[in-house]
């Protein structure tokens, strides 16, 4: 096999298994079936990923390092007004869930089922949250004193933007039979939810 065919083979891989642990969670994930949707065989598989809990910290950690880019990129240009750069940031994580609309349940299904995980999540973006905070809790108390922004907790903040850009996603099954025709175009409704977002977290930063 080829470098090519090899790191070709290993990318379908990650791709199934994304896709199965993503649907069915780490209990009903099987990696017979991870093969199967791959296109290799299970001797395959288990050649580039001994075990299925291998498997599956691959998608973690690959699925964390997306959500770092997605923060970073929004947020940690220093050219751009904070304002602007907290409007693209709420605006970049829900697009991000729009793309990946069954990673908030699964992390809340796994993380719930499976206490350990966690710790592993703790260990994989303690220190890059911590920076990050401190970095933009600076900028804020900055801007707050010249006056531009109210004074704000960057921490409870971003709480505030997860919560409102999870929970569509979390509770769409839920809100859809008792919203009815509100949300009956799922597109149409996920840009108003994103630009009401925007809007509710503006007037808490924003001085009057």
């Amino acid at each position: 096999m080829t470098e090519i065919e090899k790191i070709s083979s290993e990318q379908l891989i990650l791709e199934a298994a994304e896709q199965e642990f993503l649907t069915k969670g780490y209990d009903g994930a099987r990696t017979i079936s991870i093969a199967q949707k791959a296109g290799v065989t299970h001797a395959m598989l288990h050649y580039y990923y001994r075990t299925k809990r291998q498997l599956f910290e691959c998608i973690l950690a690959k699925t964390i390092s997306t959500v770092k880019e997605t923060m970073l990129a929004a947020m940690g240009d220093p050219d751009m007004p904070l304002v602007e750069r907290l409007k693209d940031g709420i605006a970049s994580h829900f697009d991000h869930m729009v793309a990946n609309p069954l990673l908030p349940r699964f992390f809340l299904n796994e993380i719930i089922s499976r206490p350990e995980l966690y710790s592993l999540l703790y260990e994989r973006v303690a220190s890059f949250i911590r920076e990050f905070f401190a970095d933009l809790q600076s900028e804020a108390d900055a801007a707050a004193e010249r006056g531009e922004i109210e004074k704000i907790d960057i921490p409870m903040l971003i709480i505030s933007i997860m919560s409102l850009n999870i929970f569509p996603f979390v509770a769409y099954h839920f809100i859809e039979p008792v919203m009815g025709t509100i949300i009956a175009d799922r597109e149409i409704f996920l840009e108003e939810r994103k630009a009401e977002n925007i809007e509710l977290i503006m007037r808490r930063i924003i001085k009057h």
